[in-house]
């Protein structure tokens, strides 16, 4: 099962980090290939001559290689691995990887990993129940990260009660399960359309809506961690996925966005068609910024292409799936988008829910099929309502 597979093993200060190495061990018998890195108070813990041994490589603390100026590249340590482990996760570094901070090679390497990575938090039970920690563990697994929960048990404290990191085995039975799950979509190519589109009225201003698309980096992260291709077309955004099975094609309108999901839907296998596009664009956009005047200004709309149903009028083998956000007669605005876009599926969300929609890290969706079936969920993260979709594609592409 993990032949060949690049596992990279990020230790920080945990008593618990003694396991890592039992864990280590697992892994190369399971003939993966491990890199170990460590945070400075982990190798009060452990020590990397020991991890070393197991890896059969240097166990990495610092930036610095060696006195030649030579450097342990944190990008190419992301770039290496298929699964990045985190175990022992400290409460340190759960916040550190949750705000952002950035000052070690653990940290630096995770915000740079573009593999999926898999968090097991380690603490004593006080510390891993407390809000703070709590909230750094569903901001991460809202960021799609994999959290393996820390188990019941004695604590180092003397304490019994939640934080024990899970035992070896149990680790590597997620790692087993990841990797089984991760070549279920392999080989297919997935076109998605992601973010809102700006629909320019002179060079400074323009018509848009609130779109982030957080919803279609979710999916996108989903896609591949089960093994698909996937060319991500999005407006402009701030939440581009970053993965390298994820080609990002950045556009700005409705039209630079058709022009390139016409190019690359002959050869996908799937078509996800999540952006927010504007249904109109000024027709006539003017050369100069406009200037303000005391009368009203009259812009004259024209249609934009409606992406999903024109591509959807030309499909032969592709599986399309289409996201409505509506908020009034829901459900039947989203079967007669189904239908007039031949779409396979269609996610429909309400800005009536709270949680749901534009922006938010939530949302609650209902799914259908064209064979009248009807999938309802409850609020979730974006993160697992991805999951929940492609759930729904992979049943659908098996059947």
């Amino acid at each position: 099962m993990l032949d060949g597979k690049k596992v990279l093993i990020a230790v920080c200060g945990s008593i618990a980090a003694y396991k890592t190495a039992f864990f280590v061990r697992l892994l190369i018998k399971a003939g993966a290939e491990v890199q170990v890195i460590m945070t400075e108070s982990a190798k009060s813990f452990i020590t990397p001559l020991t991890l070393s041994t197991l890896s059969k490589k240097p166990a990495l603390s610092s930036f610095e290689k060696n006195d030649m100026g030579e450097w342990n590249n944190h990008v190419e340590l992301g770039l290496w691995a298929d699964l990045m482990v985190v175990a022992p996760a400290s409460a340190n570094t759960l916040s550190k990887f949750a705000t952002g901070a950035c000052d070690n090679l653990v940290s630096a390497v995770y915000l740079s990993a573009r593999c999926p990575v898999m968090i097991c938090p380690a603490m004593d039970l006080d510390m891993y129940k407390h809000p703070a920690t709590v909230k750094n563990l569903k901001t991460l697994k809202d960021y799609g990260n994999l959290i393996v929960d820390a188990e019941d048990g004695e604590l180092a404290s003397g304490l019994n009660g939640e934080g024990r990191m899970a035992e070896p085995e149990h680790i590597l039975r997620h790692v087993e399960n990841h990797f089984r799950q991760s070549q279920s979509l392999k080989g297919k190519q997935v076109l998605m359309t992601s973010g809102p589109t700006h629909e320019a009225i002179d060079p400074v201003r323009f018509i848009g809506n609130h779109s982030t698309g957080k919803m279609g980096r979710a999916i996108a992260m989903e896609l591949v961690a089960r093994g698909a291709e996937v060319q991500f077309v999005s407006g402009p955004t701030g939440h581009y996925p970053k993965h390298a099975q994820i080609q990002v094609t950045k556009v700005t309108s409705a039209d630079e966005m058709f022009e390139a999901a016409k190019a690359y839907f002959p050869e996908s296998d799937v078509a996800i068609f999540t952006a927010a596009v504007a249904d109109y664009k000024p027709k006539n956009v003017a050369k100069s910024k406009i200037k303000k005047k005391e009368s009203d200004l009259d812009i004259v709309l024209a249609p934009n292409p409606d992406i999903a149903k024109q591509l959807g009028a030309v499909k032969k083998h592709q599986f399309t799936i289409g996201f409505a956000l509506e908020t009034d007669e829901e459900e039947v605005n989203a079967v007669s988008k189904l239908e007039k876009k031949n779409l396979d599926m269609i996610v429909l969300n309400s800005l009536n829910h709270e949680g749901a929609g534009f922006a938010h890290d939530t949302n609650k969706v209902s799914i259908f099929d064209r064979h009248n079936n009807v999938s309802h969920f409850e609020l979730k993260s974006k993160a697992e309502v991805a999951k929940d979709l492609v759930d729904l594609l992979e049943k659908a592409l098996n059947e």
